[in-house]
């Protein structure tokens, strides 16, 4: 369920015609892997017309931006997020995080093809990214990303177990994080399996049935995917230093 506050920042952008999606805590309430939170993380088309319509859900919000960078195109292309806090009475307090480019996901236009609709008891149609997509949005350094990037697996994989098409299950057998749960699905599914072991390697313990060996494969997976994300967001981080000490300067 959508606390009433999201509710409303999702109702300015659905009437602002805002081309976004929801990349965060929120997108996973939907799909099944709850997680509370009060931010509204949204991927955004970066172009003028559609900039112009979020400022108007800001507007209609009362939300100011609260950190460097300000919202620009030029910031959202190189990759930086843009941090903004609602004011209006029913949505205060809530933060809204805006990117436009992902580390390790497609572009915005491929994502929103690729995007799932959701409407909400009072009209309001909210995009999400698709869950494919959300779980790659969410390989990042920090420790919380990483045990909801299993409950989302889970969470798909008890709703969709009895008949799984093609795609669902190389989704699957690519993104689990539970040992378990990958010895269940190489045993249930040993073709698909095989035929997967040369991109990811630690499918071969699966197979085997080796739950003491695919742990700690699990962990140096995990941990290099974080150093990739480390070294993405490393010279990011100098500029926006470098943003923060020119303005401090003025």
């Amino acid at each position: 369920m959508i606390p009433n506050p999201i509710g409303r920042v999702l109702s300015a952008l659905h009437s602002s015609r805002v081309r976004y999606m929801l990349m965060g805590g929120q997108a996973c309430v939907f799909y099944g892997a709850a997680e509370f939170s009060r931010d509204t993380d949204i991927v955004i088309l970066a172009q003028s017309d559609n900039l112009a319509r979020l400022r108007r859900a800001l507007a209609q919000l009362k939300a100011e931006c609260i950190a460097v960078p300000p919202l620009s195109r030029e910031y959202l292309d190189r990759g930086h997020a843009v941090h903004f806090r609602c004011r209006h009475p029913d949505a205060d307090g809530i933060r809204i995080d805006a990117m436009s480019r992902l580390r390790g996901v497609a572009g915005f236009r491929t994502l929103w093809r690729r995007r799932t609709t959701h409407e909400l008891p009072d009209g309001t149609v909210c995009n999400l990214l698709s869950l494919p997509d959300l779980v790659q949005a969410k390989k990042t350094q920090r420790d919380k990303d990483w045990p909801m990037l299993g409950r989302l697996i889970e969470a798909d994989y008890e709703r969709n177990r009895e008949d799984p098409d093609h795609a669902r299950l190389v989704f699957w057998l690519k993104e689990a994080r539970s040992p378990e749960l990958l010895v269940e699905l190489a045993a249930l599914f040993p073709e698909a399996t095989a035929g997967l072991v040369a991109s990811r390697p630690l499918l071969d313990k699966a197979i085997d049935g080796d739950l003491e060996a695919l742990r700690p494969a699990l962990r140096d997976e995990e941990e290099r995917v974080r150093a990739e994300d480390r070294a993405y967001w490393a010279p990011l981080r100098k500029e926006i230093e470098a943003l923060r000490r020119n303005i401090a300067r003025r």
